[in-house]
Formats: structure tokens, C-alpha cells, sequence
């Protein structure tokens, strides 16, 4: 249910923005803004506007595959404290996923960041520490693999692009929003650790 709510108000700002520039720069992740003119809020709002079609399916896409699953299994681990912490997953993790930006590109005016692909790789992770042996397809795989393989290369690949720069993608966004989604999930039930840990060695 509340998957289903994040979708729709992030599919209504992202169609609101598109063609509304003034909107959208309003709205976008900037962390001189942040950090020069206090504009707190551009942390979260980044996250629910999309530079394209393309961009906003894909996340979307993504959030309703991985997000309804995480929620049942929130409600069912933490009964009626599940629907609140599948919340702070995707809203902390939208904050974790751009601190690191925040620090780097603080003083650099011209830097801006939108979509909720930090937030979404935090709900993926969490799916991955909850079902590790689910088989998941890789983009650039023929055949699925196990969620804590693809959680590997997915990290591994992130942490290199982010690395070498050069590139409109998110790929810090993308990193840091996972490892949020792996360590407040644990944080949450640390027995999840020996579990996963279980089910990968069966």
C-alpha cells in the first residue's frame, strides 16, 4: 500500500515537472542551495521529480517490484511498526543516498541530482538482506542469478563508475542508498544477519 502511495505522488511531481522548468529547479537536489541558502528540503524533493519518461519508469518500475515485497515482509517482521519503518527505509534512504553528494558538491553551484534511484536501491538491498537466494535478473546477464550475487556486482560496479566520475548517473547515489537499505534493515532485526548468512550457505 504505501509502495503504491510513493509511486503515485512521485509519478504526479515528475509529470508536474517535466515541462515546468521553474518547478523543477525549485524542487531538484543542489547542495550549494543546500548548503548556502539553507533549502533543507531539496534533500528529499530531488527524489520525487524525474528527468524523463524513461528515468521515472525505470525507478518506478523497479520500486513496484522490490517495494511491496519489502512491506509484507516489514508488517510481518515488526507487525504494526512495519508500515512505519518501510517509511523511514525510503525516506532515509533518499537522505543517505545524497549526504555523500552533498559533502562533495557543496560549494559547486552548477551540480544537480534528481530521481528516487538512491531511495529505490535502499528498498532493493533490503529485499536482498530479507530474500537472498531470490533469483533476480542482471541487465547485462542472459540468466538469473541469486540477490546477494547481484547485490555484490551491483556494488561492485556502482562503487567503480562513482569512482571514476564522468557520467549524469547517480552511481554514489545509487551506492550509498543500498548500503542504507542493508544496514537499517539489520539494525532492525540483527538476526537477519545469521539468516542470510544460513540461507547463502544452503
Amino acid at each position: 500500500m504505501i509502495t503504491l502511495i510513493i509511486i503515485a505522488i512521485t509519478v504526479f511531481a515528475s509529470i508536474t515537472s517535466m515541462d515546468n522548468h521553474s518547478l523543477k529547479n525549485k524542487l531538484v537536489f543542489n547542495a550549494y542551495m543546500i548548503h548556502h541558502r539553507k533549502e533543507w528540503y531539496r534533500f528529499f524533493t530531488g527524489a520525487f521529480i524525474h528527468a524523463d519518461w524513461m528515468h521515472l519508469a525505470f525507478n518506478m518500475f523497479s520500486l513496484y517490484m522490490f517495494g511491496g515485497e519489502v512491506e509484507r515482509e516489514y508488517n510481518y517482521l515488526f507487525e504494526g511498526k512495519g508500515m512505519l519503518f518501510f517509511i523511514l527505509l525510503y525516506v532515509l534512504g533518499i537522505l543517505m543516498s545524497t549526504v555523500y553528494s552533498y559533502e562533495k558538491q557543496k560549494n559547486n553551484m552548477y551540480y544537480n541530482a534528481l530521481g528516487a534511484s538512491g531511495a529505490v536501491s535502499a528498498v532493493v538491498f533490503a529485499y536482498i538482506i530479507l530474500f537472498p537466494t531470490q533469483k533476480l535478473l542482471f541487465l547485462f546477464l542472459p540468466f538469473p542469478i541469486p540477490a546477494y550475487l547481484f547485490g555484490i556486482i551491483f556494488l561492485g560496479v556502482e562503487y567503480y563508475l562513482g569512482k571514476r566520475g564522468n557520467s549524469n548517473i547517480g552511481h554514489d547515489a545509487h551506492f550509498w542508498g543500498a548500503i542504507h537499505g542493508v544496514v537499517f534493515t539489520i539494525i532492525l532485526k540483527p538476526s537477519l544477519i545469521s539468516s542470510f548468512i544460513e540461507q547463502i550457505r544452503q
